[in-house]
């Protein structure tokens, strides 16, 4: 076979580092935003950060989409003008001075922000409790001992004949003296710590209520024998073995329900995590509008001294410095680039939900990404992107831009109906309920379909349990 030569076109898309990035910018979320940006100013010193009204800051106001087109042109952000010495020095002496605001020397006129008193794990209250507490020598290590073996609810999970094994022969602790030492952990300022399980933290708690509290007794006996018929609400059993009426069974019950389950929990020092809503909804004129929040997005700028010195050397600067001022205007583009976009598909969202923002989840309409993708002319992904980990903050709350998404199922007069409002309607239907006598999934089926919405029985099975509704049995009650 003879070698030859043969010229061949074809296409290919090629991915530029610029966008690169801005497909990963727009899929991280604010949190992870905030931590790209940080780390871009540690590595980059031709980016920082500046105050919102400071020249050049990426803080844009950007408009609704509402006001403007879809097809949205992607224009370079506008960098600072050159500063001139006055400038430079009015800064400087900003910062030296504190911001020009004066101090006053009198101790009386000085505020300082209250600090939170830091509250006391599960471990520290129980060891304060013991230095006060009457015990010492060896009593008082057993039961330090036995607080340390707490888990985070206060429950004593390990059998004390395991723990006794495990001891040291050396500190002479038998099981005796573990369990005087549990006794009198249980007995501590906090009724219900140190039990072995639900049955024993319950009994514990209703111990400590006086004695001549209505149908204490009989609390007591439920929750030491009969807490799984309690559980499954078999109220004809019990009724029968322990021969009480209604009223009895109905007081000691509310004594349970009234009881800590978890009395470790109030001690939990997690800290609660916070989301950042990417856009604010509100309402304008009878009209529903999406804009940004400012605080959600970083605000950026070049540095102007470091890009004046490149330009005054006309194009004799160090190569490594030249990409780093690139790499900061496609990283301020790109941001803005990312917010217009979240933007665009918060406002195509909310245009299209009105009836959520006025009536709650029951006004719910199903809506895919493929419908925002086509109204906006983006691809599918891009919307994913755009919805994922992404948030907004409306009248009844913070919601991810996913939430506003969900199947449809048909109705009797042809149209369809959002799975988030026949959730809604199954929610209603539970909370108006006769609790004696419970709807069952069939009947809230039958009642949904009098109103023309065709649900089979398993899948209001599915929403029921994906709204963590008790199944009927155990939602009745005396």
């Amino acid at each position: 076979m003879k070698p030859a030569l043969q010229l061949k076109l074809s296409q290919q898309l090629t991915l530029t580092p610029q966008l690169q990035q801005a497909i990963r910018l727009l899929q991280l979320s604010t949190q992870d935003i905030h931590q790209e940006v940080a780390q871009m100013l540690d590595e980059n010193p031709m980016l920082e950060l500046a105050e919102e009204s400071a020249p050049g800051a990426f803080a844009p106001d950007l408009p609704s989409p509402a006001s403007r087109n879809n097809n949205t042109g992607e224009s370079e952000p506008a960098h600072a003008d050159d500063r001139g010495a006055d400038d430079f020095g009015n800064e400087q002496a900003d910062w030296n001075t504190g911001g020009g605001t004066a101090h006053s020397t009198d101790d009386e006129d000085e505020t300082y922000p209250e600090q939170a008193a830091e509250q006391a794990s599960l471990r520290e209250y129980l060891h304060n409790q013991l230095a006060v507490s009457s015990l010492d020598g060896k009593d008082r290590r057993v039961v330090g001992l036995l607080i340390d073996a707490l888990d985070e609810n206060g429950y004593l999970a390990q059998d004390l004949g395991e723990l006794a094994e495990l001891l040291p022969a050396e500190l002479d602790i038998t099981l005796d003296d573990l369990e005087t030492a549990l006794k009198q952990l249980q007995h501590l300022d906090q009724p219900g710590l140190g039990a072995r399980n639900l049955g024993e933290c319950l009994a514990l708690q209703l111990k400590a209520l006086p004695e001549d509290t209505p149908q204490r007794d009989l609390a007591i006996h439920l929750v030491s024998n009969h807490l799984d018929a309690l559980a499954a609400h078999d109220y004809a059993r019990i009724k029968k073995l322990l021969r009480c009426t209604d009223d009895e069974l109905r007081a000691a019950q509310h004594l349970i329900v009234d009881s800590n389950p978890k009395p470790g929990a109030e001690f939990d020092r997690s800290v609660a995590d916070y989301v950042v809503p990417d856009v604010i909804v509100e309402k304008h004129r009878d009209k529903w509008l999406a804009r940004l929040n400012a605080e959600a997005m970083p605000k950026l700028r070049v540095n102007q001294i470091y890009a004046n010195i490149l330009q005054q050397r006309d194009g004799r600067s160090p190569s490594q410095l030249a990409t780093q001022l690139q790499e900061a205007k496609w990283l301020i583009k790109n941001l803005q680039q990312r917010f217009e976009t979240i933007l665009r598909v918060a406002q195509a969202i909310v245009e299209r939900q009105g009836d959520f923002f006025e009536h709650g989840e029951i006004g719910m309409r199903p809506l895919v990404l493929r419908e925002i993708a086509d109204a906006l002319e983006l691809h599918e992904s891009t919307v994913s992107r755009s919805t994922t980990q992404k948030f907004m903050l409306t009248p009844r709350g913070i919601y991810e831009f996913k939430y506003f998404f969900g199947s449809s199922l048909s109705t009797e007069s042809g149209g369809t109906c959002s799975s988030t409002a026949i959730r809604e309607l199954i929610k209603q239907l539970v909370s108006a309920e006769d609790t004696r006598k419970p709807l069952t999934d069939s009947r809230m089926s039958e009642i949904l379909a009098q109103q023309g919405i065709v649900v089979a029985r398993r899948t209001i099975a599915k929403y029921r349990e994906a709204l963590r509704i008790l199944p009927v049995n155990l939602r009745k009650s005396l």
